[in-house]
């Protein structure tokens, strides 16, 4: 195998160096993603709170299975999400900009497994809030002001 990498490098030297502030490059980061998810389970908690709790039918067992399987799973994936910017994008500087940095996502974090496991419309909300906040500090980061929107 080293003898396959020196011939490389022999034939197709390196023109330059390359760096990158982040494990993968540039552009890839965003909290939208994030934001969708969590939005998701937020619907989802409402909805599985709308629903009659006096309905015993199948039909009614089915939608709030299907409801809680997609709260939970979105709750993940806005979790995933979220630890990834945190451990991925954001870098010593940041943490010297934003001291609550690692709070902020660490409550976060903690709010998505919340809103997994519990139906809590109050904890839905916070962590659409957390995510607000996220939203603020990443932009602020790349010098740019991206408004923080909802679908509802």
């Amino acid at each position: 195998m080293k003898l396959l990498t020196r011939t490389m490098h022999k034939f197709f030297p390196a023109q330059m160096t390359v760096s990158a502030h982040c494990d993968g490059p540039c552009g890839v980061y965003d909290p939208a993603s994030a934001r969708i998810a969590a939005e998701a389970a937020l619907s989802m908690t409402k909805k599985i709170l709308a629903l009659d709790p006096n309905d015993r039918s199948h039909a009614a067992a089915n939608t709030l299975a299907r409801f809680i399987s997609i709260k939970e799973e979105q709750a993940q994936l806005a979790k995933t999400d979220l630890l990834v910017l945190w451990t991925d994008y954001f870098k010593p500087p940041h943490l010297e900009q934003y001291p609550d940095l690692h709070d902020t996502f660490w409550k976060a974090a903690k709010l998505c497994s919340a809103v997994k496991v519990e139906v809590s419309l109050e904890k839905a909300e916070e962590l659409m809030k957390a995510i607000n906040k996220i939203h603020s500090i990443f932009w602020a980061t790349k010098g740019r002001e991206v408004p923080y929107y909802t679908a509802s």
